[in-house]
């Protein structure tokens, strides 16, 4: 596998870059990884690195996102932080991915069976986790469907939060940051949600929810 170069990343459409994602998931899922030369990569991005696409995910340690997307050095950046919950310091990298890096689209991946958004449902509480798991509240009191048991014994409630937390966090990034929701309006990025499956090593896109351009979305409806 050839190391990303400046050229080849320029070339790369948002649309493109998710695919890439989605061929890497498949040969995880397969166990068909891609033979690497990692210390040749390492070697090659030592003056310089060109990523096509940022990831937040979770800290949750099955979540590795070289791993479950089959990536490898120099091709990703992975912000990875409990509850893929967003904040100022990670807008501040994900524009620095886009607009100085050349990144083409942001994901924001959830995960199946998320401690964090176990915690928040239960409303834990514990000093500086008390703030992140805050942060998770506006997806929890979104959640309307499930009447009884909104707690973490309630494995329904728990996936739903989660997938709603990756929505609204998608939401987030173009409310928060008008540097990507130039970069979205101009075709330039597209913002994508997903969720991974613990029990399988699925990645799901959350394509009918990307936040991208007129044009993208048609490229992405005539694919």
């Amino acid at each position: 596998m050839r190391t990303l170069t400046k050229e080849m990343q320029q070339h790369l459409t948002p649309l493109k870059a998710i695919e890439i994602l989605k061929e890497g998931n498949k040969r995880f899922v397969g166990n068909l990884k891609v033979n690497r030369n990692l210390l040749q990569q390492m070697n090659e991005t030592s003056d310089g690195q060109f990523p096509f696409a940022f990831i937040l995910s979770c800290i949750d340690s099955r979540t590795s996102a070289e791993l479950i997307f089959d990536q490898g050095l120099g091709d990703i950046f992975s912000c990875r932080i409990a509850g893929n919950i967003l904040n100022k310091d990670i807008l501040g990298s994900m524009e620095f991915a886009c607009k100085m890096s050349g990144s083409k689209v942001i994901v924001v991946l959830g995960h199946t069976r998320c401690g964090a958004v176990k915690g928040a449902c239960d409303g834990a509480r514990l000093e500086n986790l008390s703030f992140l798991l805050d942060k998770l509240k506006p997806a929890i009191d979104a959640e309307t469907s499930v009447s009884e048991n909104r707690n973490a014994s309630n494995s329904e409630f728990v996936e739903k939060v989660a997938d709603i937390n990756v929505h609204l966090t998608m939401k987030e990034i173009v409310r928060r940051s008008n540097v990507l929701k130039e970069m979205v309006d101009a075709g330039e990025i597209a913002i994508v949600g997903g969720m991974y499956d613990v029990e399988t090593g699925i990645v799901t896109f959350y394509e009918d929810s990307m936040i991208c351009s007129e044009a993208v979305h048609q490229d992405a409806q005539s694919a």
